[in-house]
């Protein structure tokens, strides 16, 4: 009964939108180019569904190329952030100032620097999303109290092994919060590489249908963008689910919990 409620409400919820989208198309008399209504918009998604997913396969590529680019570089640089105070104290700053400015306005420099294959759009993901994997790592890895650290020195634990057995489980919850918020992120960096310069993906029809006023197709470019974002976001979620059965948050999420 648990799990029902839990697609209950989000379904009830999209359904209200829709007839809340519906009732102010119909009510406002609005023209397609403008607002189209929710059957156009399905009948264009069903109409060119090929075209959409073979668009939606590149940018899905490019955005979980550019997630786990900015986890196997974002996770080892917190670390390396927390056990080095001089490292902290020299690329702390630079790693803030780097998130000061838009990806937008770098964007073109990327593509001339890499053209206009893959390579670039994977760069602008991992810029985009290794920020949030950086700042979750570094505070999962100070989350460790130092009463657990010093009994584990006491009982003469390697560091190695207090790394572990103790730094890292505790780390892991904050890691995966960063992760979730970063493989969000890599969606819409990939689409600024597109916007950018691209030959495919879904950025790059999205920027033809703006071009073309094809309202409807732009509409449903936009809800497989949001499919996107969702798998991605719930495949990450379903990773920390299966990776910390034991945490509370997961516990807290079982089925009849009083958590």
């Amino acid at each position: 009964m648990g799990r029902a409620a839990d697609w209950t409400y989000p379904l009830a919820a999209v359904a209200l939108a829709l007839l809340a989208w519906h009732g102010a198309v119909a009510a406002l008399a609005l023209p397609p180019y403008l607002v189209p209504a929710p059957a156009l918009v399905a009948e264009r998604l069903a109409s060119d569904a090929q075209l959409l997913l073979r668009h939606g396969a590149v940018t899905t590529f490019e955005a979980v190329g550019g997630f786990l680019l900015s986890v196997v570089v974002g996770v080892p640089l917190g670390m390396a952030l927390v056990w080095s105070r001089v490292l902290e104290k020299s690329l702390m700053p630079l790693l803030v100032v780097s998130q000061s400015f838009p990806k937008v306005a770098v964007a073109p420099l990327i593509i001339i620097w890499f053209g206009l294959g893959v390579a670039p759009k994977l760069l602008i993901g991992f810029l985009v999303a290794f920020f949030p994997v950086v700042i979750g790592t570094i505070a999962g890895m100070r989350s460790v109290e130092t009463d657990v650290l010093d009994l584990a020195r006491s009982m003469q634990a390697t560091p190695l092994k207090a790394f572990l057995k103790i730094r890292l489980p505790f780390a892991l919850p904050q890691i995966f919060s960063g992760m979730k918020v970063a493989v969000a992120f890599s969606t819409v960096g990939a689409v600024v590489g597109e916007w950018v310069g691209a030959e495919s993906g879904l950025g790059y029809l999205l920027l033809w249908a703006n071009a073309n006023l094809d309202t409807p197709l732009l509409f449903a470019i936009l809800v497989c963008l949001m499919a996107i974002g969702l798998v991605l976001y719930y495949g990450v979620a379903l990773a920390e689910r299966l990776a910390l059965p034991w945490h509370v948050s997961m516990r807290a999420a079982e089925p009849g919990s009083t958590l």
